[in-house]
Parts: C-alpha cells; sequence; structure tokens
C-alpha cells in the first residue's frame, strides 16, 4: 500500500504561522482511501455560503482550488471515484470540507464523532454534510496498539488501518495508525497542532488548544499518550499532525 502525503488547504490567522491541512492518500489494491480531506472544491467556490466569514477570519482559512483533496487526486491521474473509503480524525470544518468531493466513499469516523455530529455540536458545519456522507461509525474495541485502543477498519485485504482514540479536541477525535512497510505511521489529527507541543507544556498554542477542546482533560491525556509513545517507541512509530508544515515528509511523501 502507497501512502502519500497531501496538503489539502492553509489555514493562516497572524500571529499565528501558518498551517497545514496534512491529509494522506493510500493506495491499495482495490482503490484509493483519504484520511482526512482538507477545505474542499465547494468551499473555495462559496466560501461565505459554506465556510462564512467569522471562521474565516478566525481560523484563517486559505482558498486554492489546486490544493483540494479531489484536485490533487486528479493531478496524480485518478478519478474522484477512485476514492473508495475516507478516514476521518473528527469532522471539523477543516477536516471535512472535502467529503462532498467524493460523495460514494465510505466515510469512517469513530462511534462517538457520529454522535456528537448527529446531535448538533455546533462546532460542526451542517452545510458540508448535505450531500448525504456514506457514514461507517465504529464502536469501542478490544484490540489494543502499542498500549491504546485501536478500532480496525477494513478497507482493503491485506490493510492495516486502524482509528486511535484520542479524544479531547472533539469527543470522538481519533488517530488513525497506518501500518508501511517498515514500520507504523500515526496520523494525529488535532491531537497537537504543533510538534512542539510534544516537548512543552506551555507552548503559546496550548492555550488555543484548550480553547477548541470539547474535553480539556481528556485532550491532556490524549497528549501525554503521544508524548509515551514517541519517547518509547519513536522506532517503530511515526507521529505527524494535521498542522504543522514541518512534519511533511522532505519529498512530499
Amino acid at each position: 500500500m502507497k501512502t502519500r502525503h497531501l496538503n489539502c488547504g492553509t489555514l493562516h490567522a497572524p500571529p499565528n504561522p501558518r498551517a497545514s491541512c496534512h491529509c494522506l492518500l493510500l493506495e491499495g489494491p482495490a482503490g484509493l482511501a483519504l484520511v482526512d480531506t482538507g477545505i474542499g472544491l465547494l468551499d473555495v467556490r462559496d466560501p461565505l455560503g459554506r465556510i462564512g466569514q467569522g471562521l474565516i477570519d478566525l481560523a484563517g482559512f486559505q482558498f486554492h482550488e489546486a490544493e483540494t483533496a479531489l484536485r490533487q487526486v486528479e493531478a496524480l491521474g485518478f478519478r474522484a471515484g477512485d476514492v473508495t473509503h475516507i478516514v476521518l480524525t473528527h469532522a471539523d470544518p477543516d477536516h471535512a470540507g472535502g467529503l462532498a468531493d467524493f460523495p460514494h466513499a465510505a466515510v469512517h469516523v469513530s462511534a462517538e464523532e457520529h454522535a456528537a455530529l448527529a446531535g448538533g455540536n455546533p462546532r460542526y458545519l451542517p452545510v458540508q454534510f448535505t450531500h448525504g456522507p456514506r457514514w461507517v461509525p465504529h464502536p469501542s474495541s478490544s484490540r489494543r496498539w502499542f498500549g491504546l485502543e485501536a478500532r480496525p477498519l477494513d478497507l482493503w485485504p491485506g490493510s492495516d488501518v486502524l482509528l486511535v482514540p484520542l479524544f479531547g479536541h472533539t469527543l470522538g477525535h481519533c488517530g488513525v495508525a497506518v501500518r508501511t512497510a517498515d514500520r507504523w505511521v500515526l496520523h494525529v489529527g488535532d491531537a497537537y497542532y504543533l510538534r512542539a507541543e510534544l516537548d512543552r507544556d506551555d507552548h503559546p498554542v496550548s492555550a488555543l488548544a484548550a480553547l477548541r477542546a470539547d474535553d480539556n482533560a481528556r485532550r491532556l491525556a490524549s497528549l501525554a499518550e503521544l508524548r509515551r509513545l514517541a519517547r518509547d517507541h519513536a522506532a517503530e512509530v511515526a507521529l505527524f499532525g494535521y498542522h504543522d508544515f514541518t512534519e511533511f515528509p522532505p519529498a512530499g511523501g
């Protein structure tokens, strides 16, 4: 299974640094899978109607059609219909904006995130889901992965992709672990904003992370688990988040 790293959107709200929308494209034997979808084509074409001026200003949404997951998938020689699975870390607007560009894909989320979305949590934008996503909610599991709960996803025969609960940023926020040829990679979503949070409790971005958390105590517990992974399993697991440009592979994956 080939893994590509894509930046599917840019956020910039000074004085904060520019932030990425770091998605994964998995090439399997029976199609493609995206991990998160970034800012979508419909968001680019109707920013005010889809995102709204308040959120655009607050988060610093930048709208570039070439950055959308759809256009990058097409640039690689694929079609929208080749994306058969989408795995969401969570359903915030900068992660779920591209769902409508792949309307036939199965959309995998934790059962807790699906419940929060269905319950009308105001952090989500209903307009991004009016196309009727093919939700596949995943309940809790007895499987363990480096000491953490892991919920297996059946994407293709032989694939090893897991939802790893890292609750707190949202009530159902998960990381996504992918087994590659030589080790695991763990997309931690927004469990941290910047990699520096793995080393510092007093990083300036920590205040923003606390403000945006639905459950800050659980967010901090999830961050502690990521610090443990980074400390004890660095040779076995490569961590990266959604918003830190410095975490992209040098050659773009």
